[in-house]
């Protein structure tokens, strides 16, 4: 799994604990900095806490209702943008989703700028 997008949603969709720990430290900086409306995250262990309480909130709302990607992303330079949602039973999406990624010179993730194009008011 090398493509940043992927190791990024399989961290953000695993519920094992230990294995997202795993996901996390294979795809994130030590440093990594995430930032959207709701969370702002510094370090491996705070991003894996975070990814945590989101995963409660959004299974209490959407039950199995995993982040998948929309459309294709998007690359330049150290840079990845792309649009992700969450579809509950296969209808229309109840959330969507932007995020900015910057890599390092190793793949791993840096940075995240997320943003919510559409986010339910019981969400937040």
């Amino acid at each position: 799994m090398s493509d940043p997008v992927d190791r990024y949603l399989a961290a953000w969709n695993e519920t094992d604990p230990a294995r997202r720990r795993d996901l996390v430290a294979e795809t994130f900086a030590p440093d990594c900095r995430y930032v959207d409306p709701l969370i702002d995250a510094t370090g491996r262990d705070a991003l894996d806490a975070a990814i945590a309480g989101a995963q409660r909130q959004i299974g209490a709302l959407f039950p199995g209702s995993p982040l998948r990607p929309l459309g294709t992303p998007e690359t330049h330079h150290d840079v990845v943008r792309f649009r992700w949602a969450i579809t509950p039973d296969g209808t229309e999406p109840a959330v969507i989703g932007s995020d900015v990624l910057t890599l390092d010179d190793r793949g791993l993730i840096t940075s995240v700028i997320g943003f919510f194009d559409r986010f339910p008011a019981a969400a937040g």
